[in-house]
């Protein structure tokens, strides 16, 4: 559940310096959206999804709903008649293939609370939303919360809101500039685990550009480097990352694993213009995986390894008691629909009152079922 958008793509030779002219290589308009865009990726690659969204009555509108239909996403559009769809232009650097986005969009096609509908939520397996309409999202995060559905989050900035979110988020995947703006902090060794720790989610993870995807368990801090390509558009590298995350959760991957097929799959959708210019196949990513080129390392092992150290010295970890982290085993990270999970059932106290409910839990380097986290 989360935004949409119609993205003009404008390929420069460079970027303009002000008060210039500058002869534009091509344009062309695309669908796009972060969550829009996971869920055609997930769709792809053969998951069942489903998107809600809201959409104005105009040409945009049309088109983004004809998009979801043509790739076979369940859509649920809420439309609001004589409004502008969100829409943006994207200038798009030809050398480095790093992008500026431009964007409008009406406040009154903002997802309200009162839109949704619970059934839309009951039933699912995972459940993505982003950080744009914080109510929304925490409505619907709420209920699949209570419904026992695992969270993901994709974060960018810090909109209203976003603190309430994130207590319902069990794994937030945000921009590299999003800890700090929440935050304060600048290190990310240190923003992670304070995250983790206030909002009690299970993972934080902050992605980082071409040098991939660091991550925070509560236990551990794990470095994917990212995958050398010819860059050409870095539009939706984070959408298609999120999309790639909820797959390897439905598809009972390692924790490293997933990072590493999203790093690989954002990567190789820069090779072509637009959110969703190449999604590429899965034997397109594991390709990449087995036999591309990785970026250099954004930090060093003994550094990840001491920064580990203090934030667990720090109390950081961000467990409730009794729910520490197990050692490193070798049962899958995310849980596929043939797989016996063992569960445990715990007491959890959230808005005043008491009920029994079952969470995912990071153990290790796996992901488990055990006590929900505590609101």
């Amino acid at each position: 559940m989360g935004i949409n958008a119609t993205d003009t793509i404008i390929r420069l030779p460079c970027f303009p310096a002000r008060d210039s002219k500058v002869e534009i290589i091509s344009a062309s308009v695309n669908p796009g959206g972060q969550v829009a865009s996971a869920m055609v990726a997930c769709k792809r690659w053969g998951l069942r999804a489903r998107y809600v969204g809201k959409i104005g009555g105009d040409a945009a509108g049309k088109f983004q709903a004809k998009e979801m239909a043509r790739e076979g996403v369940e859509a649920h559009w809420i439309k609001a008649p004589g409004r502008m769809s969100q829409s943006a232009f994207i200038l798009v650097d030809e050398k480095s293939g790093e992008r500026t986005v431009l964007w409008k969009r009406d406040p009154r096609i903002a997802l309200r609370p009162k839109d949704l509908r619970r059934e839309w939520i009951r039933g699912a397996r995972a459940l993505l939303v982003d950080g744009h309409d914080t109510a929304a999202a925490t409505q619907a995060a709420r209920w699949a919360w209570e419904a026992n559905i695992p969270v993901v989050g994709d974060f960018d900035n810090r909109y209203a809101g976003v603190e309430v979110l994130l207590e319902y988020v069990d794994f937030a995947i945000t921009s590299k500039d999003f800890p700090e703006r929440l935050t304060g902090e600048k290190d990310l060794f240190k923003s992670l685990p304070r995250i983790l720790a206030k909002f009690k989610c299970h993972l934080i993870a902050a992605t980082l550009g071409p040098l991939g995807v660091v991550a925070w368990d509560g236990a551990r801090f794990i470095l994917c480097p990212g995958f050398r390509v010819k860059a050409v558009d870095s539009t939706g590298a984070g959408d298609i990352f999120h999309g790639a995350f909820l797959y390897g959760m439905m598809r009972g991957m390692t924790l490293e694993e997933t990072l590493e097929f999203s790093c690989a799959a954002a990567a190789l959708n820069c090779t072509a213009v637009g959110a969703r210019g190449r999604i590429a196949t899965l034997q397109e990513i594991e390709n990449l995986r087995r036999r591309g080129a990785r970026s250099k390392r954004a930090f060093a092992s003994k550094a990840l390894a001491e920064a580990a150290r203090v934030a667990m010295g720090a109390g950081l970890a961000g467990r409730e008691k009794g729910q520490g982290l197990r050692p490193s085993g070798s049962i899958d990270i995310f849980v596929t629909a043939n797989q016996t999970v063992k569960s445990s059932t715990g007491e959890t106290q959230r808005a005043r009152r008491n009920s029994k409910a079952k969470s995912w839990q990071i153990a290790g380097g796996t992901l488990r079922q055990g006590a929900r986290k505590v609101k």
